[in-house]
């Protein structure tokens, strides 16, 4: 068994931010887009692993959400959207955070991000401007002619395809009060000052759910989804001593907010939001009912009542929860090989659903017998897992790679499996060996993967 150790990027409060990143862009999860022209700040691309990984967040939500729940059914909105829908939402008038410039270095900040009184964290003045608000919108033109008949605006959330579609949802799936619909999807963000790698940016996904309840209900459903959503991460495998929940405080609540709690995760620079659950109440279908003039309420056949209904908002961004879980995955251990020497791996000990890779088949060498054997394995696998084969370098050496990149379980095809036609299958976690016969394999990578 491995012993847990912290070196160099690593300590007992986890792992750098630094080290995330450099693993991140050495094993392709993510890295700095269009790098070769000096990158665009705040734009990240995900490579090879990263799309599974992303992929397998989006997944393991959805399933959470949607496939394991008869009252939640999804959506898929348009990005551009009528501009009327932010004049009703609040977001033209409203969406704003307050800009402040430094008076020596020119630089632009959030007010409040920097302490009260501020100061630059680039130079150290302590003169600014006034603070002005800055819509946090991007604008676009559709069509040939840019002009103010043609404005729209990149969606900066996904909630409110959700409402302009309420109806059309609901007369669609024939579901009943109380009823979620849920979305995955871009928005987008001028966020004045985006950082931390890819944990604020101004193009991002998210991962919402609006459920609708008759008012008067609310208070308990809301209850409900705070606690179901901060489960969810533990479910996952995030340490429950780095999750908390915070209250909004009445100054901070967002306009249409009656109630907002967020689910918080302790990063290497400190606590920051996963997920915020909002009380959202009756606000935004009267908004859009008021802009549009057509009737959102809903009447309930049971009460013989019509109302329009709250809503309760999980909503929680997809970077966020990869970079979350790619923190709190981070070990460094030492391990004592067969030899008896003392090494030491890096492993991101990711919950098995969480895992780019299912599993990795390693043939012990290139030697002409054993390749084709490792493809005819790996042929096996792969219509039903995700997997890596990978036949460079020692096999201790490429069990570091699959360990550093999170892979559950590597195979090994040795020689002993010409003769017995089975393999060698290690655990990620453990290091524990089994010899498996090929013809059980699935089963024994079924009874381990799926469902976990």
């Amino acid at each position: 068994m491995p012993s847990a150790a912290w070196h160099d990027g690593a300590s007992m409060n986890g792992p750098s931010l630094d080290t995330i990143v450099n693993l991140a862009k050495r094993r392709g999860i993510a890295f700095q887009s269009s790098e070769i022209y000096g990158g665009l700040r705040s734009t990240y691309d995900y490579g090879p692993l990263g799309v599974e990984l992303k992929d397998n967040v989006k997944r393991a939500w959805w399933r959470a959400m949607v496939q394991l729940r008869e009252d939640v059914v999804g959506l898929d909105a348009s990005i551009l959207m009528h501009p009327r829908v932010w004049e009703a939402s609040g977001h033209v008038e409203s969406f704003t955070d307050p800009l402040i410039e430094c008076m020596n270095c020119h630089h632009r900040f959030r007010a409040d991000h920097l302490p009260d009184p501020p100061v630059c964290p680039d130079c150290g003045n302590r003169q600014f401007t006034d603070a002005r608000n800055f819509n946090l919108m991007f604008k676009t033109y559709a069509g040939p002619v840019e002009d103010a008949g043609a404005l729209v605006w990149l969606r900066p959330e996904t909630a409110q395809g959700i409402f302009v579609d309420f109806t059309q949802v609901l007369a669609s799936s024939r579901k009943k009060i109380p009823f979620g619909i849920a979305q995955r999807g871009k928005s987008f963000r001028n966020e004045i000052t985006p950082g931390n790698f890819i944990f604020r940016t101004r193009e991002f996904e998210q991962m919402e759910m609006e459920y609708f309840v008759k008012p008067g209900t609310d208070e308990e459903a809301h209850q409900y989804w705070i606690d179901e959503r901060f489960d969810w991460y533990l479910r996952l495998g995030i340490r429950r001593e780095k999750l908390r929940l915070r209250e909004h405080a009445a100054d901070e609540l967002s306009f249409y907010s009656k109630r907002t709690v967020d689910v918080e995760y302790e990063f290497p620079w400190g606590w920051a939001e996963l997920e915020g659950i909002a009380n959202r109440g009756d606000y935004d279908l009267s908004q859009h009912a008021k802009f549009s003039g057509q009737d959102l309420s809903y009447f309930d056949q049971e009460s013989q009542e019509r109302y329009v209904p709250y809503v309760i908002e999980p909503a929680a961004g997809a970077d966020r929860c990869l970079l979350a879980f790619l923190v709190d995955a981070y070990r460094e251990e030492e391990v004592t090989t067969a030899s008896g020497k003392v090494e030491r791996r890096t492993v991101l000990a990711l919950h098995k659903d969480l895992a780019p890779y299912k599993a990795a088949v390693l043939p012990l060498s290139r030697h002409e017998n054993l390749v084709p054997l490792a493809k005819e394995v790996a042929s096996l696998l792969r219509p039903r897992f995700m997997i890596d084969y990978d036949d460079a370098g020692s096999i201790g050496r490429r069990y570091r790679r699959q360990d550093e990149i999170g892979t559950p379980y590597a195979v090994t095809v040795d020689f002993e499996s010409l003769e017995d036609n089975a393999v060698t299958v290690r655990d990620r976690d453990t290091m524990a060996q089994d010899r498996i016969p090929i013809a059980e394999l699935v089963a024994y990578l079924n009874e381990r993967l799926v469902g976990t």
